[in-house]
Protein backbone atom coordinates (compact mmCIF):
# COMPACT_ATOMS: atom_id res chain seq x y z
CA UNK A 1 0.00 0.00 0.00
CA UNK A 2 1.14 3.40 -0.97
CA UNK A 3 0.55 6.93 -0.88
CA UNK A 4 1.21 10.03 -3.87
CA UNK A 5 3.63 12.29 -1.97
CA UNK A 6 4.18 16.00 -4.29
CA UNK A 7 7.16 18.24 -2.57
CA UNK A 8 6.56 21.36 -4.01
CA UNK A 9 8.73 24.73 -3.67
CA UNK A 10 7.90 28.45 -5.13
CA UNK A 11 10.08 27.65 -7.49
CA UNK A 12 9.54 24.11 -8.69
CA UNK A 13 8.22 20.68 -8.13
CA UNK A 14 10.80 18.99 -6.01
CA UNK A 15 9.59 15.41 -6.39
CA UNK A 16 6.69 13.17 -7.09
CA UNK A 17 5.78 9.84 -6.51
CA UNK A 18 4.42 7.26 -4.69
CA UNK A 19 5.79 6.28 -1.40
CA UNK A 20 5.00 3.95 1.75
CA UNK A 21 5.54 6.56 4.31
CA UNK A 22 6.72 9.91 4.60
CA UNK A 23 8.17 11.89 8.09
CA UNK A 24 7.68 15.57 8.33
CA UNK A 25 9.37 18.18 10.68
CA UNK A 26 6.55 19.74 11.97
CA UNK A 27 6.91 23.19 14.42
CA UNK A 28 5.64 20.82 17.59
CA UNK A 29 7.75 17.39 16.43
CA UNK A 30 8.18 14.85 13.52
CA UNK A 31 4.76 13.53 12.14
CA UNK A 32 4.73 10.43 10.35
CA UNK A 33 2.27 9.69 7.38
CA UNK A 34 1.22 6.42 6.05
CA UNK A 35 -1.71 5.18 3.87
CA UNK A 36 -5.00 5.99 4.74
CA UNK A 37 -3.98 8.95 7.44
CA UNK A 38 -6.51 11.06 8.60
CA UNK A 39 -7.27 14.12 6.33
CA UNK A 40 -4.98 17.22 8.06
CA UNK A 41 -3.17 20.57 7.18
CA UNK A 42 -0.23 21.73 9.55
CA UNK A 43 2.20 23.80 9.81
CA UNK A 44 6.08 22.40 9.36
CA UNK A 45 9.41 23.71 10.91
CA UNK A 46 12.66 23.34 9.78
CA UNK A 47 14.18 20.01 9.70
CA UNK A 48 14.55 17.06 7.53
CA UNK A 49 11.77 15.24 5.68
CA UNK A 50 12.18 11.19 5.49
CA UNK A 51 10.55 8.90 2.75
CA UNK A 52 10.30 5.39 2.96
CA UNK A 53 9.87 3.64 -0.40
CA UNK A 54 10.56 -0.13 -1.64
CA UNK A 55 12.50 -0.52 1.58
CA UNK A 56 15.00 3.03 0.93
CA UNK A 57 14.47 5.93 2.76
CA UNK A 58 15.54 9.19 1.00
CA UNK A 59 16.56 12.47 2.91
CA UNK A 60 15.25 15.85 2.36
CA UNK A 61 16.35 19.13 3.95
CA UNK A 62 12.99 21.60 4.22
CA UNK A 63 12.48 24.88 5.63
CA UNK A 64 9.51 26.15 6.74
CA UNK A 65 5.58 25.64 4.62
CA UNK A 66 2.48 23.51 5.07
CA UNK A 67 1.97 20.02 5.29
CA UNK A 68 -1.72 18.73 3.38
CA UNK A 69 -2.89 14.79 3.87
CA UNK A 70 -5.47 14.30 1.73
CA UNK A 71 -7.61 11.04 0.88
CA UNK A 72 -5.40 10.16 -2.31
CA UNK A 73 -1.98 12.37 -1.46
CA UNK A 74 0.13 14.24 0.48
CA UNK A 75 1.11 17.88 -0.19
CA UNK A 76 4.26 19.62 1.26
CA UNK A 77 4.25 22.87 0.07
CA UNK A 78 8.25 23.80 1.38
CA UNK A 79 9.59 27.19 1.37
CA UNK A 80 12.96 25.07 0.43
CA UNK A 81 13.12 21.32 -0.14
CA UNK A 82 16.90 20.17 -1.00
CA UNK A 83 16.76 16.25 -1.71
CA UNK A 84 20.42 14.91 -0.04
CA UNK A 85 21.65 14.08 -3.21
CA UNK A 86 21.64 17.45 -4.44
CA UNK A 87 22.77 19.32 -2.01
CA UNK A 88 26.45 21.10 -2.72
CA UNK A 89 28.09 20.24 0.75
CA UNK A 90 30.57 23.17 0.12
CA UNK A 91 27.88 25.62 -0.80
CA UNK A 92 26.06 24.56 2.53
CA UNK A 93 29.76 25.12 4.27
CA UNK A 94 30.14 28.10 2.68
CA UNK A 95 26.69 29.74 3.45
CA UNK A 96 27.19 28.75 7.19
CA UNK A 97 30.71 30.61 7.37
CA UNK A 98 29.06 33.56 5.69
CA UNK A 99 25.67 33.46 8.46
CA UNK A 100 28.22 32.84 11.39
CA UNK A 101 30.39 36.22 10.07
CA UNK A 102 26.61 38.08 9.51
CA UNK A 103 25.94 37.02 13.55
CA UNK A 104 29.10 37.82 15.02
CA UNK A 105 30.42 40.83 12.65
CA UNK A 106 27.40 42.72 11.79
CA UNK A 107 25.38 45.78 13.25
CA UNK A 108 21.69 44.32 12.30
CA UNK A 109 18.40 45.61 12.84
CA UNK A 110 16.04 42.92 14.22
CA UNK A 111 15.12 41.64 11.14
CA UNK A 112 18.67 41.36 9.89
CA UNK A 113 19.45 39.37 12.50
CA UNK A 114 16.82 36.38 12.92
CA UNK A 115 17.52 36.35 8.77
CA UNK A 116 20.96 35.72 9.95
CA UNK A 117 19.37 33.24 12.50
CA UNK A 118 17.49 31.61 9.97
CA UNK A 119 20.12 31.13 7.07
CA UNK A 120 22.23 29.62 9.80
CA UNK A 121 19.91 27.04 10.88
CA UNK A 122 19.00 26.52 7.24
CA UNK A 123 22.85 25.66 6.11
CA UNK A 124 23.63 23.81 9.18
CA UNK A 125 20.36 21.90 8.30
CA UNK A 126 21.73 21.16 4.87
CA UNK A 127 25.33 20.09 5.97
CA UNK A 128 23.67 17.39 8.33
CA UNK A 129 21.19 15.65 5.59
CA UNK A 130 24.03 16.22 3.30
CA UNK A 131 26.85 14.73 5.28
CA UNK A 132 24.47 11.77 6.14
CA UNK A 133 23.51 10.75 2.88
CA UNK A 134 27.49 10.92 1.55
CA UNK A 135 28.31 8.69 4.99
CA UNK A 136 25.02 6.21 4.80
CA UNK A 137 24.31 6.44 1.31
CA UNK A 138 20.74 5.54 0.51
CA UNK A 139 19.44 3.32 3.47
CA UNK A 140 17.75 0.04 2.64
CA UNK A 141 15.46 -0.78 5.58
CA UNK A 142 13.50 -4.02 5.24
Amino acid sequence: MTIRLEIVTPERLVYQDDVDAVAVPGIEGELGVLPHHAPLVTTLGLGELRIRKSGVEDHFAIVGGFLQVRPDRVVVMAETADIASEIDLEAAQEARRDAERALEFGDQEGADLAAARVALQSALLRIRVAERRHREGPRRRG
